[in-house]
């Protein structure tokens, strides 16, 4: 198994990485969005936790920020129906801390509002996982402040996908928003205006 990778960003397309460790090899890594928007330029260096999935038409290393959301990848694959591609896809909607927490609750609207994770699929990954879940531990340094959960449920109320109001609090909140939910949702609609204006 290759559980770590260290090396230089020598390219990047979307979500895909190419790491040139020292001893000359270039591994091609697919990243959750959120671990792709916060890589460094190219030039820079990179340590990510990985995981290598082996299937019959190849293999394919995953690239995670922590060791907690390469936990949550492999307790994700080991539901009935999931593969690696859905389940990059919820971690990159939700995040490790919110998915865990969604499977945790039993919030099937949060699961089910993830593309191509419908409501049955929410319902069979809850079955399946919630059990499996009571022991990832969450790091509270990466969890969203009190006010954030309902700020992200007030903008999808407004009609944002759950990835973009998500995105959009959490930039807030790197950015010094106040805990407080009004505010909180002022500064994401901020955060959504200012990057509807930079496409």
């Amino acid at each position: 198994m290759i559980a770590t990778v260290t090396g230089v960003v020598a390219g990047r397309h979307g979500e895909t990485l190419i790491l040139q460790t020292d001893g000359g090899v270039g591994y091609e890594i697919t990243l959750p969005v959120g671990v792709a928007v916060r890589l460094p330029p190219r030039g820079s260096r990179v340590s990510l936790f990985t995981e290598l999935v082996v299937k019959e038409d190849g293999w394919a290393l995953y690239g995670f920020d922590t060791s907690t959301e390469r936990q949550v990848f492999q307790r994700l694959l080991g539901a009935n129906g999931f593969g690696p591609r859905l389940a990059l896809s919820l971690l990159s909607a939700l995040g490790p801390e919110r998915t865990v927490r969604s499977i945790l609750a039993r919030d099937l609207t949060a699961l089910s509002s993830v593309s191509g994770i419908g409501r049955k699929k929410a319902e069979r990954l809850v079955l399946e996982l919630q059990d499996r879940f009571t022991d990832v531990v969450v790091d509270p340094a990466g969890t969203q402040a009190a006010g954030s959960e309902d700020a992200v449920q007030a903008l999808m109320g407004l009609g944002y996908g759950v990835a973009a109001a998500d995105d959009a609090v959490r930039a807030a909140l790197a950015a010094g928003a106040p805990t407080e939910t009004p505010q909180l949702i002022r500064r994401a609609l901020q955060q959504l205006a200012a990057s509807r204006g930079a496409t």
